[in-house]
């Protein structure tokens, strides 16, 4: 590796590091994972048909399943997810 190539992937790393500062800093919370086969298809269709980003699908689904939470409805939301094989 030459000099010059170090230096640049150095670059990007900070850069992606200032990134997730800011992130940070907006009160944001970065989440990883990996999706079962059931919920990668329902991303994909939501994705296609929505246009959303990761973050945003992301966080609905938290805010939804949040919602069914509190409104009782929890149970409801996954004989319905196992009913229909997602």
């Amino acid at each position: 590796m030459t000099e010059e190539s170090k230096k640049h992937a150095l670059t990007n790393a900070e850069k992606q590091q200032r990134y997730r500062e800011r992130q940070k800093a907006k009160g944001k919370k970065e989440m990883r994972g990996y999706l079962t086969k059931e919920a990668l298809t329902c991303y994909e269709l939501i994705q296609e048909q929505t246009g959303w980003s990761d973050s945003i699908i992301l966080s609905n689904a938290i805010r939804l399943t949040y919602a069914a939470y509190k409104n009782g409805q929890i149970g409801l939301l996954n004989n319905w997810l196992n009913e229909n094989d997602l």
